[in-house]
């Protein structure tokens, strides 16, 4: 999931485009993008697409971002766009392993009552202090969460601390790449606010790299192929992520040496993570 096109659920004439587009993923959003007035149209639109065919037959990770836990609009978004085609529930505004729990339950509710056998997974939002403060313990609340996001706008803007600061934005990547690595799931960087500035995309992308995120969010299709780039894994990478499961594969031991580098239980799931990036890049999904 090297790039997440960012598409606003109350704007249905995006959807075809998205499907189209060279983004991994694509995430519809239900909270920020879309005005008070328009939520129960928004998501009204949003359930039907997700039962449509084109939606059916897309290959694309398809993602939704709801309203947060606290507002009247959560068990709503959740009843309209909870679909078997749904791969990940963005939760924004996450501050504890407690509102983990609770969306778990909803989701586990809805999943059960519409015979949903394949469990929806979580990626969820860091967008305060306190959530930063606690995000280990969000990161390990439920199995259903496999990745954490950076939301800087939430995090930064409260309290004057400016985005362009990338000694600030280094240091809260660092940290949520540190707590969702001590859950053993992935970490998903931010959207980058100024479209026309392609390098300073890059350059925050890059940066995100080499902390080891998966990717980077995208809020304009220009910014795709950036993030596609940044992200894209190296042939020395697959080479090596492939002889690394297929070692794997023909061991029973929990840790082995390969090439010189001891190799265990992350180094094996990062390798078949890019196995798979591999094989659908090949096959022209990515």
């Amino acid at each position: 999931m090297r790039s997440k096109l960012f598409i606003p659920a109350s704007r249905p004439e995006l959807f075809p485009k998205a499907l189209s587009s060279q983004a991994d993923s694509l995430s519809f959003d239900l909270e920020d993008a879309v005005a008070e007035e328009g939520k129960d149209a928004a998501r009204l639109t949003l359930g039907v697409a997700l039962a449509s065919p084109e939606f059916a037959a897309s290959c694309k990770i398809l993602i939704v971002r709801v309203n947060a836990l606290s507002t009247s609009h959560f068990t709503a978004d959740l009843t309209a766009v909870i679909h078997p085609r749904l791969d990940l529930l963005n939760l924004p505004k996450v501050e504890s392993a407690d509102d983990i729990r609770v969306a778990v339950a909803a989701l586990a509710s809805l999943e059960q009552a519409r015979g949903i056998t394949r469990p929806i997974q979580l990626l969820a939002n860091i967008e305060s202090p306190r959530g930063l403060r606690l995000a280990a313990e969000i990161a390990c609340a439920d199995p259903r969460v496999v990745g954490l996001q950076i939301g800087f706008a939430d995090l930064f803007e409260p309290f004057g601390i400016d985005r362009s600061d990338a000694a600030a934005v280094r240091q809260i990547q660092l940290a949520v790449r540190l707590a969702a690595g001590e859950a053993g799931i992935w970490a998903y960087d931010a959207a980058y606010g100024a479209i026309k500035d392609p390098e300073g995309f890059k350059a925050e992308a890059l940066a995100a790299r080499r902390l080891g995120f998966l990717g980077k969010t995208c809020i304009h299709p220009s910014q795709i192929p950036l993030a596609n780039e940044v992200f894209r894994p190296a042939e020395e990478e697959i080479a090596f992520a492939h002889r690394v499961v297929e070692a794997a594969d023909h061991t029973t031991a929990g840790t082995f040496s390969l090439e010189g580098r001891m190799i265990d239980a992350p180094f094996i799931r990062r390798a078949r993570a890019i196995v798979e990036i591999a094989r659908q890049m090949a096959a022209g999904k990515r």
